[in-house]
């Protein structure tokens, strides 16, 4: 849960790193930036800030913003009413972003976990992300990832969003975010 003021904080920070990237928002995308705490109370180190442009039942389009070393938890993205699950492609616009998938592990990988949920991260195969790389993830394949020392924006192009659908490895987390009044 995070406080209003915080949610404000964190979508004018946003803003900074999207203007980085180059990235033009209308005022109605600025105004609803989400912002994932993921109900840890770790905003800095578990969290993400998500602009969707586009999301209708075939395809979906948006811009995702971390922190330096912040952290989109472990997850995949199911089988729903009969399709797939989503498919995405993230594509590095500024920054540098460590994307981890299932696959041959990396040995030493680059990410520190945030503390006390090294536990809920089982997948360690190392995709590097630099301004202008991409990479596919298939449907319900384990997957996170966290930005570099600078932070990062990623553009992600996919099949249909539904996010309260997407199955954590953390039990813990709960992806819609919960603001306080």
């Amino acid at each position: 849960m995070i406080s209003q003021s915080e949610l404000e904080s964190a979508r004018l920070r946003s803003l900074e790193y999207l203007k980085k990237a180059g990235m033009v928002l209308t005022p109605d995308e600025v105004e609803n930036i989400e912002v994932a705490d993921f109900g840890l109370g770790e905003y800095e180190s578990t969290g993400l800030e998500v602009v969707v442009y586009v999301n209708t039942e075939r395809c979906c389009a948006k811009e995702l913003v971390l922190f330096p070393y912040q952290t989109c938890p472990e997850h995949r993205h199911p089988p729903v009413d009969g399709e797939p699950g989503k498919e995405e492609t993230f594509r590095c616009r500024w920054g540098v972003v460590y994307l981890y998938v299932e696959g041959e592990p990396t040995p030493n990988p680059t990410s520190v976990l945030p503390k006390g949920r090294e536990d809920t991260y089982t997948v360690w195969h190392e995709v590097v992300l630099h301004p202008g790389d991409q990479y596919t993830i298939y449907p319900n394949t384990k997957h996170w990832f966290q930005g570099g020392a600078e932070g990062a924006v990623v553009s992600e192009f996919s099949t249909r969003s539904r996010d309260e659908s997407d199955i954590f490895t953390d039990a813990e987390i709960q992806r819609i975010t919960q603001i306080m009044h």
